[in-house]
């Protein structure tokens, strides 16, 4: 399985409570995802991340077909970070890390994460540059949308 890596980094003027706060708030999701995704979490959001939690959504990222997507936190270290797995839904592999470290001007927020396609070499074929750009998309809208509820940092940083 070929897996593929996004790696994106966000200097955020606020300190590592706040930034713990909002992202470990699994229902604060619903607002920085862009709304052409038709996001709809139904379950497992009404307690800050824990290790073990298992959240069930509602997407629709392409044509607007809805599809189920459940993912479980596997592992969690407050104020530091959380790591989200796909456990059923459009990916062959989800592996999506969130860190937080605080610095001089706030905290830099990271997310690394890897995916697969299902269906090997024909997936990519098909899907692969589609799904890269919807991945892309998705971050980009996150980094404009973070901005606007926190504020830009004077070193503002994209990777």
């Amino acid at each position: 399985m070929k897996l593929f890596r996004l790696h994106k980094k966000q200097q955020l003027p606020i300190s590592l409570e706040e930034a713990w706060a909002f992202f470990s708030t699994p229902k604060n999701l619903n607002e920085i995802t862009p709304p052409d995704m038709s996001f709809n979490i139904l379950s497992g959001a009404d307690e800050p991340t824990y290790t073990g939690q298992i959240i069930r959504y509602k997407i629709a990222p392409v044509a607007g077909i809805p599809m189920n997507w459940v993912t479980e936190i596997t592992y969690c270290e407050p104020g530091h970070y959380f790591i989200d797995e796909q456990r059923f839904g459009p990916y062959s592999f989800w592996h999506h890390q969130h860190r937080f470290t605080p610095n001089d001007k706030g905290v830099m927020m990271e997310d690394i994460l890897h995916y697969g396609l299902p269906m090997g070499w024909l997936g990519r074929l098909v899907a692969g540059s589609f799904v890269r750009n919807k991945v892309e998309h998705i971050f980009e809208y996150r980094f404009k949308k973070l901005e606007n509820i926190f504020g830009q940092s004077p070193a503002l940083t994209q990777v």
